[in-house]
């Protein structure tokens, strides 16, 4: 039986995920609370729709470092916590609050090799968008719900050194008991737990995913091992999804059930 082996949301875009035993599925494809803030360059103006590009603010593409920031939000009193070294701040959206939150970040960033990244023009100072609440900041306009197999996962690990894992990968939905790379073979519909989805496309990676996740060093390189050793035309890992009448939740242990 393919199922649901893991959930992952991921409250400010760029940062570290959040394991979560459920996921509600909005109406229009996006996960509740998933990438509801973003930490924005400065010359970054506020989107008027719901996407936001890498380029535009913080992002592991070219942060790398950013993954060894541990960060937790809660929902209820809509405060941000950031820990990493010798930082460990915990602040509300109030203006000074994420005046606050957008100085650690960039006094954790002083600090490591993605420094010189700052001192371009229009970065600095940082800025902290959205309200904590609405999923508004993916690269894509449409926003959808990623998938990949645990399997493609393991069969990529096992072709470097470095170690490899689900989160390298920032999809929100992980399934076991599947061969490795059966996902991308998936089309038309697919129903896990209450939630039936159509598959839309398979996910192209970008450099996000040569950075370790404990160390914030770019340590493998898989853009490379996925066109060579998988004979890939793209780097690919994992599909994109989006509910064909509505949403609803998703838990982990849900069956996965391919609809021919």
């Amino acid at each position: 039986m393919i199922r649901v082996d893991a959930l992952y949301r991921y409250p400010v875009k760029g940062f570290t995920p959040e394991r979560r035993a459920q996921l509600v599925i909005q109406d229009d494809g996006r996960v509740q609370g998933d990438r509801a803030l973003v930490f924005r360059f400065a010359d970054a103006l506020e989107p008027e729709d719901a996407t936001f590009p890498k380029s535009r603010g913080l992002a592991l593409m070219t942060f790398p470092t950013l993954a060894r920031v541990d960060l937790a939000y809660d929902d209820e009193a809509r405060t941000l916590r950031l820990r990493v070294d010798d930082i460990d701040i915990e602040a509300d959206l109030s203006e000074s609050g994420r005046t606050r939150l957008a100085d650690a970040v960039t006094a954790y960033l002083r600090t490591t090799s993605d420094a010189k990244l700052l001192d371009a023009d229009g970065i600095l100072p940082l800025g902290l968008l959205g309200d904590g609440r609405t999923a508004r900041f993916q690269d894509r306009p449409r926003g959808y719900v990623s998938l990949h197999g645990t399997a493609s996962v393991e069969a990529l690990d096992a072709t470097v050194p470095a170690p490899v894992d689900d989160r390298r990968f920032r999809s929100n939905i992980v399934v076991g008991g599947t061969a490795a790379w059966t996902e991308l073979d998936w089309r038309g519909r697919v129903r896990i737990g209450e939630v039936e989805f159509e598959v839309q496309k398979p996910i192209e990676r970008c450099a996000a995913i040569t950075a370790n996740p404990d160390t914030g060093v770019r340590d493998a390189r898989l853009l490379r091992v996925l066109t060579t050793e998988f004979a890939q035309d793209e780097p690919t890992l994992g599909i994109l999804l989006l509910p064909v009448a509505g949403g609803g939740m998703i838990r982990e242990g849900d069956e996965v059930v391919v609809i021919a």
